[in-house]
C-alpha cells in the first residue's frame, strides 16, 4: 500500500511577511512641545490596531491624539501620548520597552507563540488559577464572593470588578494559600466553583442567571470583561444610559453612516474623555468582528471625538439600521462599563488572605455597594481601588466617609478621592472632607516607604 506524504509546511511561513518587512517604531520628543509622539510602521494584520492600543494603554498613557491607516497591506499609526500628569514620556526603560514590544522582538517573542490567540494584552501574574464570574448585581456581592474564597483559604492576588446594566463580570486570579500556586485539586475546584454559583444566583434557580469559570492560563482582563459583558447582551435593557447621570453635553453621541466613495461605514464617537477610551471602542469594534481601516482620534478639553472608518470581516459595511443601531448600543455600553464617576476608595495594606473579604465586608456594612474595583499585588502589598455608592446607587455622605476613616485606617493607608470633574465633587470638596490632592501611585510610594 502506497504511503501518502503530506506537502511540508514551514511553520514558519505566516511570519515571513514580519521577518522580511519588521515593524518600524519611533518615540519622538522633538517635534510636539506638549505630547510624545509614537509612531509605528508595519505589515498589516488582524487585531494590530487592537495590540498597539492595549500596550499603550497598559502602561498608562493618555492618547490625546491619534491618526490610523491600515487601508492595504501596511499598518501606520501616530498616536500624541502623555502620561497621568499631562507630561511627556522620558523614562528610557519605558521608551525602551515601547520599542521593544511594539517592534520585531515583540512580535517574535516565545510568550507570542505560546498564546495563539490571546496576543493582545497577554498579562502574566505567576502561577495562578484564574476565576471568570458574571451574574446579576446585588448589593453586598462582592463581599460575599471574597468571604467565600478566604473561607477555603485562597488568596486574591489580582482582580478586575464591572458593573454594568444592572449585571457584574469579575475576574480574579487566585493562589493557595499554603502553596503560593494555583488550584490543581479538582475536588477544591468544585467546592468553590458550586459556593461561587450559589452565591451568584442568589435567590434566582435559573442556572442562565449566573455562570462561573476556571482558567489556567491568562488573557488580557479588560478585554476579557468586555468580552463577557457583550456576550451576556448587557447593553440590551434600559439601563444603558441611565447608570451614569451625565451632564447632557456629556452624553455618547454615536451616529453610524456611509462613506460612498470609499466603501465604508464611519463610526463617530462625541463623548466626555477619559483613559482607555480608545481601547474600550477598539476593543468592542474587534470583538464584534469589524476591521478598522482608518482612524482620526483627537481631545478637546473634557470631550473626545474619535471617528472609525470600518468594514466587517466578511467586508462588508453596516446596511441595515438594525446593524447600525446594535454597533451604537454596544458601543455606548463599552464607553459606560469603564466610567465610575463620584467617590473612589484608595487603599494599601499588607497582603494576607481574607483581606479583600475584610474590606469588603466593611464597605457593606456602612451601606455601600461597589461598581467596580481594581485589586493588586505589588510584593507583599495590595492595592486596592474601589468605586462606590450607597445601596440606592447615591453618591456617599461625608458622615458615611468618616465613619470608613476611623474604622479601615486604623490598619491601611486609606485615600478617599472625588471625580474633580464632577459638580457635586467639586461642592464636597469646599465642604473640606474630600481629598483629590495626590495620584494613587503616590499613595502606593508612601506606603512602600
Amino acid at each position: 500500500m502506497a504511503k501518502v506524504c503530506w506537502p511540508y509546511f514551514d511553520p514558519e511561513y505566516e511570519n515571513l511577511s514580519v521577518r522580511i518587512n519588521p515593524p518600524r517604531v519611533s518615540v519622538d520628543n522633538t517635534s510636539c512641545s506638549d505630547c510624545t509622539l509614537i509612531k509605528v510602521d508595519s505589515v498589516n494584520k488582524p487585531g494590530i490596531l487592537l495590540e498597539v492600543v492595549q500596550i499603550l494603554s497598559d502602561l498608562d498613557f493618555i492618547i490625546t491624539k491619534a491618526y490610523v491607516s491600515s487601508d492595504g497591506g501596511w499598518f501606520m499609526d501616530v498616536f500624541h501620548v502623555t502620561d497621568q500628569q499631562g507630561k511627556k514620556i522620558t523614562d528610557g526603560k519605558t521608551i525602551d520597552y515601547i520599542e521593544r514590544v511594539l517592534g520585531p522582538k515583540g512580535h517574535t517573542t516565545d510568550g507570542m507563540k505560546d498564546c495563539p490567540g490571546k496576543r493582545v494584552g497577554v498579562h502574566s501574574f505567576g502561577n495562578h488559577t484564574a476565576i471568570e464570574l458574571i451574574g446579576r448585581d446585588r448589593p453586598g456581592l462582592l463581599s460575599e464572593i471574597s468571604a467565600v474564597l478566604a473561607n477555603l483559604h485562597f488568596n486574591v492576588t489580582v482582580a478586575e470588578v464591572w458593573t454594568h446594566n444592572r449585571r457584574i463580570a469579575c475576574v480574579l486570579y487566585v493562589n493557595d494559600n499554603t502553596t503560593s500556586g494555583s488550584v490543581n485539586d479538582p475536588n477544591r475546584l468544585s467546592i468553590m466553583e458550586e459556593q461561587l454559583k450559589h452565591i451568584m444566583r442568589g435567590c434566582e434557580d435559573d442556572d442562565n442567571v449566573a455562570r462561573t469559570s476556571f482558567s489556567m492560563g491568562f488573557t488580557h482582563i479588560d478585554r476579557r470583561l468586555h468580552q463577557m459583558l457583550f456576550a451576556d447582551r448587557d447593553y440590551e435593557g434600559g439601563g444603558v444610559t441611565t447608570e451614569v447621570d451625565y451632564p447632557p453635553s456629556f452624553k455618547p453621541k454615536i451616529t453610524v453612516e456611509r462613506c460612498e466613495e470609499k466603501g465604508y461605514s464611519v463610526v463617530t464617537v462625541r463623548c466626555k474623555d477619559r483613559a482607555k477610551l480608545m481601547f474600550d471602542i477598539v476593543c468592542t469594534l474587534t470583538d464584534m468582528q469589524y476591521v478598522v481601516f482608518h482612524a482620526n482620534i483627537s481631545s478637546n478639553g473634557p470631550y473626545a471625538s474619535q471617528e472609525y472608518f470600518i468594514r466587517h470581516m466578511d467586508g462588508c459595511t453596516l446596511d441595515t439600521e438594525g446593524e447600525k443601531e446594535r454597533v451604537v448600543k454596544c458601543l455606548e455600553a463599552a464607553i459606560h462599563r469603564r466610567v465610575s464617576e463620584g467617590l473612589s476608595l484608595e487603599l494599601c495594606a499588607k497582603d494576607r488572605v481574607g483581606l479583600l473579604s475584610e474590606v469588603t465586608r466593611i464597605l457593606r456594612e456602612n451601606g455601600l455597594s461597589v461598581r467596580r474595583a481594581g485589586v493588586s499585588t505589588v510584593g507583599e502589598k495590595a492595592v486596592n481601588v474601589f468605586y462606590v455608592r450607597d445601596a440606592y446607587g447615591n453618591p456617599v455622605d461625608a458622615k458615611t466617609i468618616e465613619a470608613l476613616r476611623k474604622e479601615i485606617g486604623q490598619t491601611m493607608m486609606l485615600n478617599v478621592k472625588k471625580d474633580p470633574s464632577s459638580m457635586k465633587a467639586r461642592e464636597a470638596e469646599t465642604s473640606g472632607w474630600a481629598k483629590t490632592s495626590f495620584f494613587f501611585g503616590n499613595l502606593l510610594e508612601k506606603f512602600l516607604a
